[in-house]
């Protein structure tokens, strides 16, 4: 992913048949090869003619929306956040059999829901409660706590001052083609591609950056 415009897709860090068969390739070929690349076109060509714009960073202009022109602005907070949501979905799932080290997120996840079970439990709820279009996130909160939070559409939870550390897309897309409709199959067989080891390298720097 380049640091600033033009941004381009980045490829996935699997084959798109790596996470079979919890995930089927046709799906992740469309979700990336598709869906993320008109994010990542739309957005460069709401770039182009903002020379101003060509140097930020994608969590700065996400961060900065705000700030922005209202044309502009919708775009970026639409497809800014629709690259950056997804890239950070699909590195976020793995194949490598060390994905299930979590390491200190482990003993975090414990302390803060008590459990990995009421965790898990937790997360399906909130990800199968977005309506539509949308994310369920594992973040921690300025205070280090790891939290719960749902996102619609494209919004991101860094404008809120979280540290995302794992994220599951809900939107159709990302499942209809195997699952149908049915969301918790889905979610069930994404628990077991989940990048554990990613997770914690992540929930690492979003506590040393408090320190």
């Amino acid at each position: 992913m380049n640091e600033h415009y033009p941004f381009v897709n980045p490829p996935l860090p699997y084959a798109y048949d790596a996470l079979e068969p919890c995930i089927d390739t046709k799906t992740m070929c469309l979700h990336h090869d598709r869906h993320l690349q008109t994010y990542v076109n739309n957005l460069n060509n709401t770039l182009k003619n903002c020379p101003d714009l060509q140097s930020w960073s994608l969590e700065k202009l996400i961060c900065n929306a705000d700030c922005l022109k209202k044309d502009v602005r919708q775009s970026v907070q639409h497809n800014g956040g629709g690259v950056y949501n997804h890239i950070f979905y699909f590195n976020g799932m793995s194949d490598s059999e060390t994905r299930s080290q979590a390491g200190m997120l482990y003993y975090a996840i414990v302390k803060d829901f008590g459990s990995v079970d009421a965790f898990c439990d937790e997360f399906k709820e909130k990800a199968l409660s977005v309506f539509g279009s949308g994310y369920a996130w594992l973040v921690t909160d300025q205070g280090g706590m790891l939290k719960i939070v749902t996102t619609a559409n494209q919004d991101t939870p860094i404008v809120q001052n979280l540290c995302p550390i794992l994220t599951i897309d809900v939107w159709e897309h990302a499942y209809y083609l195997k699952h149908y409709n049915e969301r918790e199959a889905y979610i069930n067989n994404w628990y077991q591609v989940v990048d554990w080891e990613r997770a914690n390298e992540l929930y690492r720097k979003c506590i040393s950056c408090m320190d």
